[in-house]
């Protein structure tokens, strides 16, 4: 009897029996001719998942008493945070336990800025006593103390040098070793707000000062570059980090201005959203995002060239938001507002915490696919972008809707009953700025 037996190639058996079975597909399009459907019902119910699994808040460390003021990150520490509060406590925190490791009376009154000494365990703290302290985090006593005359309301430090900048009335640079400031820059400015260095074009730094003025210089020469004077005041600066060119500023007028450094007389986009005025912005490490924190009680997420945000983020207990931080690998937000608590978030808010096994890795790959394909189609985009908001912001936006709208009707019906080109048309990216010098 001739017996006849299935042949198969070693590749097509199992390796063990807890396998999946592998399945032979045939991609030919003639035989699936209802591809796209199946695709686009997969790409909504990923898109109602992911708001379904939307939980962004991770923790809230606690322990400040006053309002937390200013954080700062440690470029090579990955789960190291600092936070200075307005009864001029300082605290170092460790994100992987969610707990304070070191804290100290650092300053009289409000904590005013702190930056992370790269490569090494010493940070800088600069507070309204007119005092910079040294620390070292193994220490409970300062290292190095300079004084001032001046109240400081900022300070950040070079990339690499042994050097760091503070904000005052004028631009000080202060050496580690030096007790007085060895350069002073100044142009103009009543009070300098805030000062960052930016960390590829190491020898420039950007001011914003309370005259509305960005001032940006280059240590080098110990001049400025050029200004550029705004509608409003600026309160906050942060460079991208991958594009050595760009910086965004935090604007009191809810808005948030991203500009390249070359050209100052034009904006590269504008980021709108906020219902207040926007306190602290600062950069993902892969420069693709910024997050922004406002007096409207609210964080958010936008792309680094997105006009509109991607991310609301809130809670009921959370106050005004004075200071915001991406983690060093991006993947969480830290937020610190005036009711003394310092709030972890998810970059993503649907995304799991902990390992991923390589299945849910690529069925996340693929749904993020399919809805990447399908995000412009009417019923995935409103479920995508929905978001529930307070309230009083709700309310806030839509007012401010109708204003905009007023003035532009306004200025529409001005410019039919004025002679041609008496009322130019001016772009909204050129709108908000008053004058530039170089």
């Amino acid at each position: 009897m001739k017996v006849k037996t299935i042949s198969r190639p070693e590749d097509f058996a199992r390796e063990r029996s807890g396998d999946i079975f592998k399945v032979q597909r045939n991609l030919d399009p003639v035989l699936h001719p209802f591809e796209r459907a199946r695709e686009y019902t997969r790409a909504l119910n990923s898109t109602k998942l992911e708001r379904l699994f939307a939980k962004p808040f991770v923790s809230a460390l606690t322990g400040h008493v006053e309002g937390v003021y200013c954080m700062a990150k440690h470029p090579t520490h990955l789960s190291t945070i600092m936070s200075g509060s307005a009864d001029g406590e300082i605290r170092i925190w460790s994100l992987s336990s969610q707990s304070c490791l070191w804290k100290a009376q650092g300053h009289k009154s409000f904590v005013r800025g702190l930056a992370c000494v790269p490569y090494s365990d010493n940070f800088v703290s600069v507070g309204e006593d007119k005092v910079v302290k040294m620390w070292n985090r193994s220490k409970d006593e300062a290292l190095n103390t300079y004084i001032s005359k001046n109240v400081f309301t900022g300070v950040d430090h070079h990339r690499s040098n042994p050097m760091f900048a503070t904000s005052s009335i004028a631009i000080d640079l202060w050496d580690h070793s030096r007790a007085q400031p060895v350069q002073t820059l100044a142009w103009g400015a009543e009070t300098i707000t805030s000062v960052k260095f930016n960390q590829t074009e190491t020898s420039v730094l950007a001011s914003c000062g309370t005259d509305r003025t960005v001032i940006l210089y280059d240590i080098r020469t110990s001049t400025p570059i050029s200004k550029v004077v705004m509608a409003m005041r600026t309160n906050a600066i942060a460079w991208n980090p991958m594009e050595a060119f760009n910086f965004t500023i935090a604007n009191e007028d809810h808005n948030c201005y991203t500009f390249d450094m070359r050209n100052l007389a034009n904006t590269l986009s504008v980021a709108k959203d906020h219902v207040s005025a926007v306190l602290d912005i600062d950069y993902s490490p892969t420069g693709e995002e910024f997050v922004t924190g406002s007096y409207d009680r609210t964080i958010r997420i936008f792309g680094a060239r997105d006009g509109r945000s991607r991310e609301i983020y809130h809670t009921k207990r959370m106050q005004r938001t004075f200071c915001v931080k991406f983690s060093m690998d991006s993947k969480f937000l830290l937020s610190g507002s005036d009711d003394g608590n310092i709030r972890l978030w998810k970059t993503k808010a649907s995304d799991k915490l902990g390992s991923l096994t390589n299945r849910e890795k690529d069925a996340r790959e693929y749904a993020a696919a399919v809805k990447e394909r399908y995000k412009h189609m009417p019923e995935i985009r409103r479920i995508d972008k929905h978001r529930k908001v307070p309230k009083a912001i709700k309310g806030a936006a839509g007012k401010k809707s109708v204003m905009e709208q007023s003035l532009k009707r306004k200025e529409d019906n001005r410019r039919k009953h004025s002679k041609p080109g008496a009322v130019p048309f001016k772009a909204e990216r050129k709108k908000h700025i008053l004058t530039t010098e170089e």
